[in-house]
């Protein structure tokens, strides 16, 4: 249990320090800023993802980064509270963690289907081990072997 608490620490640490990412960008020219990333890291900026990359910087405005940062920052919010509740032993918390980590388990399904990667494998199969401790935690509380 615990080290799902951490791995859903580690997610919503993760996720803030990318808003705040993002509430860094603001007021800032992000197009040039992907540019010198791409110079930097000596891709073609002609080629395809950075391309991708640099049209979708372009298309960045303020608002649509603070929305970014504010869903960020909400998500990183529910994962620290979940870590939380998790590590305490609460029963709301094990009820987050099976239903929120059910529910990207048909999306990674798809994408795996689409896009077979290793990474995909991984990603699907921690999610579906943490449904399943989550679900056999709730099993044993409500059979009377757990307490909160």
């Amino acid at each position: 249990m615990r080290l799902v608490a951490l791995f859903e620490g580690f997610k919503g640490v993760i996720v803030l320090a990318a808003a705040s990412g993002f509430l860094l960008l603001l007021h800032k020219d992000v197009h040039a800023l992907a540019v010198r990333f791409i110079a930097h890291t000596h891709l073609n900026p002609a080629a395809k993802y950075p391309q991708i990359f640099l049209d979708a910087a372009s298309n960045i405005q303020d608002p649509k980064l603070i929305l970014l940062a504010v869903g960020a920052a909400a998500y990183s919010a529910v994962r620290l509270a979940e870590a939380y509740g998790l590590f305490r032993g609460y029963a709301w918390a094990e009820v987050l963690a099976a239903g929120s980590g059910a529910i990207y388990l048909p999306f990674e399904i798809l994408g795996f289907i689409h896009h077979p990667t290793a990474f995909r494998a991984v990603l699907f199969l921690a999610n579906v081990a943490v449904v399943a401790i989550m679900i056999r935690a709730l099993v044993l509380r409500r059979r009377g072997h757990m307490t909160p």
